[in-house]
């Protein structure tokens, strides 16, 4: 691949970022919601004292899972399919550009571009976090941080390869708040639902985790803030017994996995398609 050319479309794509209204939109939503958080832990703090950074950071890691991968998803989404639609796709390919090149660049952007999104929620968070007096555990918080920037590049996966599967960005918004819904509903809820009725034992449970990647989000984000897993119950247990030390690094490891492999099978199948 010509890094030129990557480069190129990386540039566009961030100039298209700019005056993006999904980004825009999610970039104030969630700016908006972290710095309340914040802005609560300061109310809290005035009335009752400091409430400590512990638990601003799991009312974070909730709103994080709510919105990130909606991000993700639907930006991913709307990138090939968006192009494809518009025919913007073609004119592209006439130049001596491959489709490869076009979704490395366009990948690379829509990260920059949530990465900033991110940055800019995060540091306000963390500016009225600090300020409510309790203090900022920095290395804890900037782990929080790049996190959750591996969950957004995991769903922005997903959504390139939601995006390869249709010509329509309709359809592939559609798919890709379907994708939202199903792995918001198998978090805590569908978990708890689904052990029930399979009476699954802790080490099964603890596998079945593994499959959501929001899942693996927040027991990362739990083992890095509160250095066990107690609070997710038999499951939790059953990881740091048998894990121990090992598990945050086969947690990222799973995690650049999940990043690694939708947007290559993203790539396989925009390379056969023969209508671009």
């Amino acid at each position: 691949m010509d890094l030129k050319n990557i480069l190129i479309i990386t540039r566009k794509e961030l100039r298209d970022a700019m005056h993006n209204r999904w980004l825009l939109l999610y970039s104030i939503s969630f700016t908006g919601l972290a710095s309340a958080i914040g802005w609560l832990a300061l109310s809290e703090a005035s009335a009752y004292g400091s409430v400590g950074f512990g638990r601003t950071a799991a009312s974070l890691i909730n709103l994080i899972i709510l919105i990130v991968p909606l991000m993700g998803l639907t930006l991913g989404a709307l990138s090939m399919a968006g192009e494809r639609e518009r025919g913007s796709l073609l004119y592209i390919l006439s130049q001596p550009i491959s489709k490869s090149e076009i979704i490395a660049g366009k990948y690379i952007g829509l990260s920059l571009a949530l990465m900033g999104t991110l940055v800019l929620g995060f540091g306000i968070s963390g500016l009225l976090i600090y300020i409510q007096g309790g203090g900022v555990q920095v290395a804890d918080y900037t782990l929080l941080i790049g996190i959750t920037f591996l969950l957004a590049l995991i769903t922005l996966s997903l959504g390139f390869f939601l995006s390869s599967l249709t010509n329509k960005s309709s359809t592939a918004t559609g798919l890709a708040l379907f994708t939202w819904l199903l792995l918001i509903f198998l978090t805590d809820l569908g978990l708890m639902g689904t052990a029930l009725v399979l009476k699954l034992q802790a080490k099964e449970i603890f596998l079945l985790t593994l499959i959501n990647p929001l899942q693996v989000f927040k027991i990362t984000s739990i083992l890095v803030l509160r250095s066990n897993l107690e609070v997710l119950g038999p499951g939790g247990i059953y990881a740091i017994r048998s894990y121990g030390e090992n598990l945050f690094s086969i947690l990222i490891t799973i995690m650049l996995f999940l990043i690694i492999l939708p947007i290559l099978v993203a790539n396989i199948i925009e390379v056969s398609r023969e209508d671009t």
